[in-house]
């Protein structure tokens, strides 16, 4: 898709076509992963002036939703080199790394379907999508193939990171996908949704935006999900898992989910009467990542300078689709393939933000006290080491431990998009997870 010029559009100044080279700059285009089913990326090379540029790894990275994008949201509100207002970003993860983003399932950004049977209903899909993008993808850019790759993944990009991961490795074993994968970081990751749910009125409890009354109520409702997944009604479970979050709402005079100490007026929500719940859920969780300052940005002067996107594409116009068509996939867990990852070799890295609530920290560390691997026993056994927050020594940032090939990151002061809370110590984890620091 690249043409072999400079061009500027917006101040910035990005070569195109640089598909033979990492030195420096970025790339886009489209790969149709089925029929009519058509998934969008996103390339920045790495731009370090302390490393050689083919010495550093390529992350891509899979943002939540589902139906949240990684080219939009991920791009220019957490990693990308320049943020919603284009001014360069201090943290950016394009210094430790060349960065792709995907837009990711079929029908998020500008990632786009040309019917509604184009849409994904399972991770299982998902990951078969993935698989054709990252074949496409590693067989024109041979230059990567042979470059540490990992996946960072936020939310339910977290629940198909791992299910990518698995596939991945089947198909890097097989030889039907040639990378050198080095492992997957789960970031806030929907992976076991229930652990989630049954959290939030302790959590909220503990941190006093509970009263009793309200921490009944929120119980209660969290009991009516986790008897909906324990007889595998996952569609029904989705369903209540959207009251159980009215019920949070009602009682704690609408607590940020994505971060409990960030209070917006502006994004408290009242249900439209008639309104079904995916139009709810989107409102609550899709919209956030696809605010109107970045809805204009992204299908006004990126559009224009991608030049590819179809007229009749819109950036998140899919976004409501998607989510609905994952409904019924949405609460089933995904911990039996993390467990898989582990006793296969796969690095697996697992980081959560304090004072995330959606998915908080201690409903992550439920389930990972039930993986079945093997060296679970000596990783408990282990004191967390405190790491200084890189901009202020002295001060901890975060802690950490790891044992063999997983590792977890406790991240203080952020909530559930660590790198747009505390963009330097996301940085710093990134060259820990990645061997570089």
């Amino acid at each position: 898709m690249g043409r072999c010029a400079l061009v500027a559009v917006l101040g910035i100044l990005c070569w195109k076509g640089l598909c033979s080279s990492l030195n420096g700059g970025e790339d886009w285009g489209y790969v149709q992963v089925r029929p009519g089913a058509h998934m969008f990326w996103w390339l920045y090379y790495a731009d370090s002036g302390s490393a050689q540029n083919q010495d550093l790894p390529l992350v891509m990275w899979l943002q939540g939703g589902p139906g949240g994008s990684g080219s939009g949201f991920g791009n220019f509100e957490e990693i990308g080199p320049l943020d919603r207002d284009l001014k360069p970003r201090r943290s950016t993860w394009v210094q430790a790394a060349h960065v792709l983003f995907v837009d990711n399932p079929v029908g998020t950004g500008f990632s786009y379907s040309e019917d509604i049977d184009g849409f994904a209903t399972n991770v299982s899909t998902v990951a078969s999508d993935m698989m054709e993008l990252l074949r496409n993808f590693f067989n024109e850019r041979s230059e990567f193939q042979d470059i540490p790759f990992y996946i960072f993944s936020e939310s339910y990009g977290g629940k198909m990171a791992a299910v990518i991961s698995m596939e991945l490795t089947k198909a890097v074993a097989q030889g039907t996908i040639r990378c050198s994968f080095a492992g997957v970081a789960l970031g806030d990751s929907w992976i076991s949704p229930i652990d989630s749910v049954m959290t939030w009125g302790p959590y909220l409890y503990s941190t006093s935006l509970l009263d009793d009354y309200g921490l009944t109520d929120v119980s209660a409702a969290a009991e009516d999900v986790r008897r909906a997944v324990e007889q595998q009604q996952f569609q029904k479970a989705t369903e209540l898992w959207s009251v159980a979050e009215t019920v949070v709402e009602q009682n704690t005079n609408g607590v940020n989910f994505y971060n409990i100490l960030t209070q917006d007026p502006e994004q408290k929500l009242t249900s439209n009467p008639g309104e079904n719940f995916i139009s709810l859920q989107t409102r609550r969780h899709i919209h956030r990542l696809h605010g109107r300052s970045l809805s204009e940005l992204m299908n006004g002067p990126i559009r224009k300078k991608l030049g590819i996107i179809p007229h009749n594409v819109t950036w998140g116009g899919q976004a409501e689709q998607v989510f609905s068509s994952m409904a019924g996939d949405f609460m089933r867990p995904v911990v039996d393939v993390v467990d898989q990852l582990l006793a296969a070799g796969v690095n697996v890295t697992v980081y959560n933000g304090q004072l995330d609530l959606i998915v908080d920290t201690i409903g992550q560390e439920l389930w990972v006290k039930r993986l079945k691997w093997a060296g679970l026993p000596a990783f408990n056994k282990l004191r967390w080491t405190p790491l200084d927050d890189p901009t202020s020594p002295g001060l901890t940032g975060a802690f950490f431990k790891a044992y063999k090939n997983f590792s977890f990151y406790w991240i203080l002061k952020a909530g559930h998009m660590i790198p747009s809370d505390q963009g330097p110590m996301a940085l710093q984890m990134l060259k820990m997870i990645t061997q570089q620091d």
